[in-house]
């Protein structure tokens, strides 16, 4: 048994969340299977290596348990897989409202095109590098969503292993891999991973200079995600009230904006050298 399961078997729920009535129901039928069993809370948890407590909060919906919580108690209930069934629910219930809807439009595109002018964009991250930017928010996150927003930072970077992968642009300004977050070895271990990320056949990773003043990524991030039937989502954020837009003459001001932070960013092979300057400074 290891003491991470037994103090943290998921994360808090709020009610107020959509995804509140699922978790709700598989906290209903761990307790169902548990008393079928004839197990009380206290021994169950015993058994499966989770605090009494910890499970009452499973089991009245109020914690979205981990995949191990749900093994364990599927094997000790003898559930036949029934709990193990929403180890995906719950995978997806972990994660932010907002992140869960990002994550599913990432997952559908076949194209994506990405500038960040004040941190590296999520999807370049590493987990330790996350949890460091993560950390600099105020008002402060407390451990638990800390943990919670970091792992669903991580689980994003799955797009990665699709198949068949999509097209992914990214410019990045120089200054987002020149601050130090976390320290210089979480930066070091930041730049390596973007060497790997950018020498992907479907990335194209190309870097800002600050000495280019008159670009159109002044006024913040650009994204712009397209889908296989032709169609889009994007958002900026000092346009349309910073909110996403599909409508297809909005979507051509911002690939008109991307396409020209573009052609004015170093070219990949430059970008790539800048790197790995940056990676000899660190």
């Amino acid at each position: 048994m290891s003491s991470e399961g037994a103090d943290e078997p998921g994360w808090d729920v709020s009610p107020e969340d959509e995804i509140a009535p699922v978790v709700e129901s598989t906290g209903r039928q761990v307790r169902l299977w548990r008393e079928a069993a004839g197990m009380r809370v206290a021994d169950f948890g015993r058994a499966i290596g989770y605090g009494e407590d910890q499970v009452r909060k499973v089991e009245r919906g109020a914690r979205i348990p981990r995949a191990d919580f749900l093994e364990r108690a599927d094997e000790v209930l003898n559930a036949g897989g029934h709990l193990k069934a929403f180890k995906e629910d719950m995978e997806k219930a972990r994660y932010p409202k907002k992140v869960r809807e990002l994550k599913m439009l990432e997952e559908r595109a076949v194209e994506l095109q990405l500038y960040s002018n004040h941190n590296l964009h999520g999807l370049l991250q590493t987990p330790e590098y996350a949890r460091a930017l993560l950390g600099t928010w105020r008002p402060k996150l407390s451990l638990d969503e800390l943990e919670r927003a970091v792992a669903a930072r991580t689980a994003r970077r799955s797009i990665f292993e699709r198949e068949p992968a999509p097209e992914l642009s990214f410019v990045q300004e120089e200054v987002t891999l020149e601050r130090p977050v976390g320290g210089t070895m979480i930066l070091r271990r930041q730049l390596e991973r973007l060497l790997e990320v950018a020498q992907l056949p479907n990335v194209e990773f190309q870097v800002m200079p600050t000495a280019r003043a008159d670009h159109p990524g002044t006024g913040g991030r650009i994204q712009v995600l397209k889908f296989g039937d032709g169609t889009g989502v994007g958002r900026t954020d000092d346009e349309f009230g910073g909110r996403p837009v599909s409508d297809p003459r909005q979507l051509r001001i911002l690939e008109l904006r991307y396409g020209i932070i573009r052609v004015q960013a170093l070219s990949p092979g430059e970008s790539l050298a800048f790197i790995e300057r940056k990676l000899g400074d660190a």
